[in-house]
């Protein structure tokens, strides 16, 4: 059985009599008793050991408890150690100041009450084993996202070899299609195959993201087309859904076609999960604005309150709280990194009364992202 590593506690007193009281009365399972004569002792002791708090005399010759605190304090490495000071001095107030201003977190007055010794350093000890355990967690996270991060990029350099593949066989069904319908769907297939592939570049470009928001390459273009090529898609795909689209005003702006791209077929592709077999999903867009393009994805579906609390939480793909197979977390997170990119902003309502209703805005003229 393994058992869990000693925490030290050290005890600085220039009496030997005293330290070895000390060391039996907080003589229990997991606690390990640093003991140091002299401030000097205790200087060198915490140069070669992690300590989860000191116990300080006030009056040892040459270094006292008060200069020794002052130097840890003025450490890195020993700054943060909780100290308790032992004194039999009566509780002098400008004494207890100065102890405090030097960086105690407490006073206990000989002769040592054992119960509130014991209940003392055990909280302090619990403190550190907790800080402990929360910092490997916290290392173990971060080794765990540089491993997705290498997978990712190798899964994304893996994927484009059969895409490429994809690509080329689509090629020649539309060179040498002998009528329109196998040419069409030759056409459809590069499309789609080369859209995939700037989705992968897009994936890999979403998971190194670690604050701020990711680059764009912006270009004047129309946003109705970008739509209309997305949804003429999902539709070729799906030919059961339906997406009508609404267009209103002038739609062209500078942006980066491939990220809207992206966000519109994540957002109506999450709408349609979620709207319901045979339930309608509206697409308008509004370019009545000068400086901004605005856009409304919206179904008369209610979402639950624990979806609604968790839209754009980057959450993977997996079962949902009702047992229903969900990708909303995930693919409203791409669809919020695609907007910010862009300088613009998203919010969603789901209420009796509108239903679920995805809106968002981004300028008419993209203000390039750091």
């Amino acid at each position: 059985m393994n058992h869990p590593p000693e925490v030290n506690v050290l005890v600085v007193d220039d009496v030997a009599q005293n330290l070895l009281a000390l060391e039996a009365l907080l003589a229990r399972p997991g606690i390990h008793v640093l003991k140091a004569g002299s401030g000097a002792e205790a200087l060198e002791l915490l140069l070669n050991h992690d300590v989860a708090m000191a116990l300080l005399d006030v009056q040892m010759p040459e270094i006292d408890g008060f200069t020794l605190a002052e130097l840890m304090r003025g450490a890195e490495r020993t700054r943060h150690i909780p100290i308790i000071f032992l004194t039999a001095a009566s509780q002098d107030q400008q004494r207890t100041f100065r102890g405090y201003e030097a960086g105690a977190v407490d006073f206990l007055y000989k002769p040592l009450e054992p119960h509130v010794l014991g209940s003392k350093v055990a909280v302090f000890v619990d403190l550190y084993v907790q800080r402990q355990r929360l910092q490997q967690q916290i290392t173990e996270v971060q080794r765990l996202r540089k491993l997705n991060e290498m997978m990712t990029a190798v899964l994304t350099h893996d994927l484009r070899t059969p895409l490429m593949a994809i690509a080329l066989s689509a090629e020649i069904v539309y060179r040498r299609g002998h009528d329109d319908a196998i040419q069409k769907a030759g056409q459809r297939i590069k499309a789609s195959s080369s859209r995939m592939a700037r989705t992968i570049d897009h994936l890999l470009n979403f998971s190194r993201i670690r604050t701020g928001i990711a680059s764009i390459s912006p270009k004047m273009a129309d946003l109705g087309s970008v739509c209309a090529a997305v949804v003429t898609e999902i539709v070729e795909a799906r030919p059961d859904v339906k997406v009508p689209v609404q267009c209103e005003g002038d739609l062209t702006g500078t942006f980066d076609t491939d990220r809207l791209s992206q966000v519109f077929a994540n957002l109506i592709g999450t709408a349609l999960e979620h709207a319901g077999d045979g339930v309608a999903v509206n697409v308008k867009l509004d370019g009545t604005h000068k400086e901004r393009l605005n856009v409304h994805v919206s179904f008369p579906t209610v979402l639950s309150d624990d979806v609604q609390a968790e839209l754009f939480r980057p959450i993977l793909a997996g079962q949902g709280r009702d047992g229903v197979r969900s990708t909303l977390g995930a693919g409203l997170a791409i669809v919020d990194q695609g907007i910010s990119a862009h300088g613009g902003s998203i919010v969603a309502r789901s209420n009796a009364t509108e239903g679920t209703v995805f809106e968002f805005l981004i300028p008419r003229s993209e203000r390039p992202s750091h």
